[in-house]
């Protein structure tokens, strides 16, 4: 059974799909760590509810915060590290060492980037007028949201759709999808 590290700088409601795919046997993963970078996410609430092992690592703790993500990476034995809504560019360092992987609201290449993230994703869809949208599981390199395709999930936007409507839409479809995208690479 390989270690999983989830990082997350808010909710991290990438994590609730993980530990119930864990505990319903779907996934074969043990919930070794989870790093936050916001004292006040709510993922390391949900974390120490589960009983999970949880850090806060930033450039208050830390001098140099992804060499202790890196240390902390390799004591917890973690081969696997999920992007539950993480917002800090990992360095080479993260990205050349282990396999990571990001879950992202949009049918990549398409409103990916910098400052292409949540809520900003469906706006720019909205706006956009598209037909579809959806969900990317990726693997993370050095650049946001370039990395390799796992999986793709797509939903038909309704022309009725808004961004909140939407939003609860993806995050839905963004469940189901981080287990596939995970269950995929456990292979």
């Amino acid at each position: 059974m390989k270690n999983i590290a989830i990082l997350s700088s808010h909710n991290g409601s990438g994590l609730d799909a993980i530990f119930e795919a864990v505990n319903a046997g779907i996934l074969s993963l043990n919930i070794a760590l989870v790093i936050s970078n916001n004292t006040d996410a709510k993922v390391l609430q949900k974390a120490k509810k589960y009983g999970l092992t949880c850090k806060l690592v930033n450039a208050k703790t830390d001098t140099d915060p992804d060499k202790t993500i890196y240390r902390l990476l390799k004591e917890y034995q973690c081969e696997c590290v999920f992007l539950s809504g993480y917002m800090k560019k990992l360095s080479p360092l993260l990205t050349s060492s282990f396999t990571i992987i990001n879950s992202h609201p949009s049918l990549l290449p398409k409103y990916g980037g910098a400052g292409m993230y949540g809520r900003f994703v469906h706006e720019a869809v909205i706006k956009n007028r598209e037909k579809t949208s959806g969900v990317t599981i990726h693997e993370v390199n050095e650049n946001y949201d370039e990395g390799k395709i796992i999986l793709q999930k797509s939903l038909q936007i309704l022309p009725e759709e808004t961004v909140d409507s939407l939003e609860k839409k993806i995050k839905t479809l963004e469940k189901k999808a981080i287990v596939e995208g995970l269950a995929l690479c456990l292979k």
